[in-house]
C-alpha cells in the first residue's frame, strides 16, 4: 500500500473519529451543532474533488513535467525503497515555509483571497470548516507558490504527499472543543491559534498563517494569541447557504468592481491584486485600516 493510500485510510478514521467526538462534545455541553453550515462545507468538498478528478489533477501536477526538465537537483524521498530522512526533513521545512507565504498572500492579495475567502465564510467553527476550501484554485492559482520545491528537485508526488499531510494535520485545528495546550502552543499550530486565524475581531485579522508549526508567524510578526472570544466569519458576513454563491461570492464582487471602474484602468490593479477591502475612494477598509480604526475607537 503506497503512502497516499495509507493517508487516505487512516485519515478517514482520524476525521470520522474526531467528528463524532466533536458532535458528542457539543451535545454534552448543550451547544447547537451547525449542520446547515456543515452541509455547505461538505457540498464544497464534493464539488472541489469532483472538479479535480475531471481535470486530472491540480496545477502542480500539470506543470511538474515541464518544471522537472529545469530542476536543479534530483531529490526523490525514497531511493531503492529507503527513505532519505534528510531530504524528508528539508521537504517538510520547505513546504511549511512556502505554505506560510502562500497562506499569507491568500489574505493579502485579492485575486488569491477570492478563493481562500470561502474557507473563512462559516460563521461558526467546527471540523467541517476544514473541508470548505473553495473550488476555484485553478483560477486563483495560489498553489503555484509551491513551485520552488519542484525547481529545487523534489518530485511532484512527494510534494503533494507532504502537502496532503500538512492539510490533514490542520483538520483538528478547526474546533472549539480543544482549549489551549501549554508548551505545545509555542511551536505548533493549535486549535487556539487557528481560531484566532478564523476570527473577524479587528485584532485577530490576518494572523497565524502556519500549517503544522507556528514558528514562521512568530518570526515574521503575524502571530496573535487568543485572548478574547472569537467572532467567526468574514468582516462582512456571508449568510447564504447556497454553496455555489459561497464559492463564487468574492469573484462576483470583483466582477462588480471591474464593471464599475473599467473606465479607470489605474484602479483595476488595486481591485484585482490589492489588499482585500481596498477601494480607490477609501469607502471600504482593508484589515490594516480596520485595525487602526479599532485602536482609535478604543483609545480613551
Amino acid at each position: 500500500m503506497d503512502i497516499m493510500k495509507i493517508i487516505g485510510v487512516w485519515g478517514l478514521v482520524y476525521m470520522i473519529g474526531l467528528g463524532v467526538a466533536e458532535v458528542l462534545w457539543h451535545r454534552k455541553k448543550g451547544l447547537p451543532y451547525n449542520w446547515r453550515e456543515s452541509s455547505v462545507s461538505m457540498a464544497d468538498m464534493i464539488i472541489r474533488n469532483g472538479l479535480t478528478f475531471m481535470l486530472g489533477g491540480g496545477l502542480l501536477t500539470w506543470i511538474a513535467p515541464w518544471i522537472s526538465t529545469y530542476a536543479i537537483f534530483d531529490l526523490p524521498i525514497k531511493i531503492a525503497g529507503v527513505v532519505q530522512w534528510g531530504r524528508l526533513a528539508g521537504l517538510f521545512v520547505g513546504l511549511e515555509f512556502l505554505y506560510y507565504w502562500m497562506h499569507r498572500w491568500d489574505h493579502e492579495i485579492r485575486w488569491f483571497w477570492a478563493t481562500h475567502s470561502v474557507h473563512h465564510t462559516p460563521n461558526s467553527m467546527n471540523l467541517f470548516t476544514a473541508e470548505r476550501l473553495g473550488w476555484t484554485q485553478i483560477i486563483s492559482a495560489a498553489v503555484l507558490t509551491m513551485t520552488p520545491l519542484l525547481v529545487i528537485g523534489f518530485h511532484v508526488q512527494d510534494v503533494l504527499t507532504m502537502f496532503a499531510i500538512n492539510l490533514m494535520y490542520q483538520y483538528w485545528l478547526h474546533t472549539e472543543m480543544i482549549g489551549k495546550l501549554g508548551w505545545f502552543e509555542g511551536v505548533f499550530n493549535t486549535p487556539s491559534h487557528h481560531r484566532v486565524h478564523h476570527g473577524s475581531n479587528p485584532n485577530y485579522l490576518d494572523s497565524n498563517y502556519g500549517g503544522v508549526v507556528i514558528i514562521f508567524d512568530r518570526m515574521f510578526g503575524t502571530f496573535v494569541e487568543e485572548t478574547e472570544k472569537v467572532v467567526f466569519g468574514l468582516v462582512s458576513p456571508v449568510v447564504s447557504m447556497n454553496p455555489i454563491y459561497v464559492a463564487l461570492h468574492e469573484w462576483i464582487n470583483i466582477g462588480r468592481d471591474i464593471r464599475d471602474n473599467w473606465r479607470h484602468p489605474s484602479r483595476l490593479g488595486g481591485y484585482l491584486f490589492g489588499r482585500p477591502g481596498w477601494s480607490h475612494d477609501g469607502s471600504r477598509g482593508t484589515s490594516e485600516q480596520i485595525q487602526k480604526a479599532s485602536l482609535l475607537t478604543a483609545s480613551p
